[in-house]
Order: C-alpha cells, then sequence, then structure tokens
C-alpha cells in the first residue's frame, strides 16, 4: 500500500478575512448613525443586513483558523473542512440577507419615502471606498470561504453604488423609486453568483468528486499505460477536502507473476498523472491476480456480521 501526501502553503485566507470582518463591523457602527442622520430606512436595513454579515464574517474568519490547524487523531485529515462549513455559514446568511432587501426594496416601489440625499451622498462614498478595500482584499483568495464572503462584499459595495446613483438622481430630481428598482436589479445579480457558491460548498460536504478531474480518465490512463501487467483498477474514489486539496484511493490488479518493480512503476505513474491536480493525499493498493481484494473481503465480514 503507498501513501502520498503534498503540501503546498495556502494564500493569506485568514488575514483576508480579518480585515473583511473588521471593516465590515466597522462600517456597520456608521451606518446606523448614518441612518438617523439621514433619516433613511434603507440605511438603517442595510445596517441591520451589515450586522448580520459581520456575524458570518466572524463565523468565517474563526471557521477558517481552525481550518489551518495539523492533523490529529480525531481528524486525520486535518481541519479542512471547517473552511467549507464557513463557507456555507456565510453563504446562507448573505442569502438571507438578500432575501430580506429584496423583500423591502419591493415594498418601498409602491410607497417611496423622502430621504436626505447629500447625506446619502456621503455615506455611499464611504461604504464603496470601505467595502471596495474588503472585496480586493478577499478577491485574490482561493477557498471557499473568501470566494463566498468576496460575494457578500461585492453585494455591500454595490448596495451602496446604487445609494450613490439614486442619491445624485435625487438631488436634482424628485425620484426616490430609483434606489429600490437599483436594489433589486443588484440582489438578483449577486444571488445568481452566490447560489454558485454555495453549490460547489454543498457539493464538497457530500463527497463530490473534484469537477477538473475525470476518475473515468484517469482509469483508462491507467489501464493503457502498463496493459501487459495491469488486469483490473477498482474502489476508484476521489473527493476533496476543501476545494483546494483532493484525496484518492485506488485498489490496482497486477498479473500474478508482477515483480517489485512492476508495482513500483505503476505506482509512480499513478503519482505522475496526479501530479498536475492539487492531490494532498494518494492511497493505492496493490492486490496480484487471483488473490481476494481486502475490501471486498471485510464487506463480506461485515455483512456476516450484521447476519
Amino acid at each position: 500500500m503507498s501513501h502520498h501526501h503534498s503540501h503546498s502553503h495556502a494564500p493569506d485566507g485568514a488575514g483576508n478575512l480579518k480585515v473583511a470582518f473588521l471593516l465590515n463591523a466597522a462600517f456597520t457602527l456608521i451606518e446606523i448613525a448614518g441612518g438617523f442622520w439621514t433619516n433613511s430606512v434603507a440605511i438603517l436595513t442595510d445596517a441591520v443586513h451589515d450586522a448580520g454579515d459581520c456575524i458570518s464574517l466572524g463565523f468565517a474568519w474563526y471557521l477558517y483558523r481552525i481550518s489551518q490547524r495539523e492533523r490529529t487523531a480525531a481528524y486525520t485529515y486535518g481541519y479542512r473542512r471547517f473552511s467549507v462549513l464557513g463557507a456555507l455559514i456565510t453563504g446562507l446568511v448573505l442569502l438571507a440577507g438578500l432575501s430580506f432587501v429584496l423583500w423591502h426594496a419591493i415594498e418601498r416601489l409602491s410607497d417611496p419615502e423622502p430621504v436626505l440625499a447629500p447625506g446619502m451622498l456621503a455615506l455611499a462614498v464611504l461604504g464603496i471606498l470601505m467595502n471596495g478595500a474588503a472585496v480586493l482584499r478577499t478577491r485574490s483568495g482561493t477557498s471557499l470561504s473568501e470566494k463566498v464572503v468576496s460575494w457578500h462584499l461585492l453585494e455591500d459595495t454595490l448596495g451602496w453604488v446604487a445609494v450613490l446613483i439614486g442619491a445624485l438622481i435625487m438631488t436634482f430630481w424628485h425620484l426616490p423609486v430609483v434606489d429600490p428598482i437599483l436594489s433589486i436589479l443588484i440582489s438578483l445579480f449577486v444571488l445568481y453568483n452566490v447560489q454558485r457558491n454555495l453549490r460547489q460548498a454543498l457539493a464538497v460536504m457530500l463527497q463530490r468528486s473534484p469537477p477538473e478531474f475525470s476518475a473515468e480518465r484517469f482509469e483508462e490512463e491507467i489501464r493503457g499505460a502498463f496493459p501487459e501487467i495491469l488486469r483490473d483498477v477498482h474502489h476508484l474514489h476521489v473527493w476533496t477536502l476543501d476545494g483546494e486539496r483532493h484525496v484518492l484511493t485506488t485498489h490496482l490488479v497486477l498479473k500474478s507473476g508482477s515483480t517489485r518493480e512492476h508495482i513500483q512503476n505503476v505506482k509512480h505513474l499513478v503519482r505522475s498523472r496526479l501530479d498536475p491536480h492539487q492531490f494532498e493525499h494518494v492511497t493505492v493498493d496493490v492486490e496480484l491476480e487471483g488473490e481476494e481484494c481486502v475490501t471486498v473481503l471485510a464487506e463480506g465480514e461485515a455483512g456476516g456480521a450484521a447476519d
């Protein structure tokens, strides 16, 4: 049996999420004060939304830090899945927040309220700067948590762009209906992109194989490379720990007269085919023709015990 581990140094995902959390928390306090100052229900509503964001961002930051811990006897693959859990929590909070914003915006279509446009302009510029800085910080991240948080913050940034445009229009014309229309369009755009990241996070939790890796093609390559000694490839299992680092286990059946050199060559081939992908754990179990598969034997014993 062969075990192969590869390790790579990930970018500072925890640092990115920390900056995003602190910027969001600071601006939420500013929003609450600004909402009362401008008499804007929309801004106060967004402040409540951002308070929820802070909770989810704090969870994402905390869980991402846990995900960087080394493996233990209890978590033999490490804590990578905690990062995916953070992405799920963040995504679900964002869906709830966007639904609330959509409901409020649709409600305001029929009953737009007058607001202090100059104050909204000032808050919008500050909101774009602070949320935009957080987006730029998390946009370069590769983890699912950072991707979902990035869309979270982009939604806030675009929301403030809408407030800015709406405030500019309302400075010259009395058209308060512009603000909820822009809010609805932006919310629908962000919802479309967030659901894609949520689907990816759910696929990781449900142990779907990495989308960029074809298990069928890999099996064909292995079979075709050593047709003279390789008799079968079975129990091929592929999954991903966090969307970036993957795991593969497989059983290879070689002809009964295979030498140790043959076995090492086949194992080397498996590793070389996996090098272009981010496989952190690879296990290759080799059996000789005529031997009973250990996995099949174990399953049979388990079934017999159950009977």
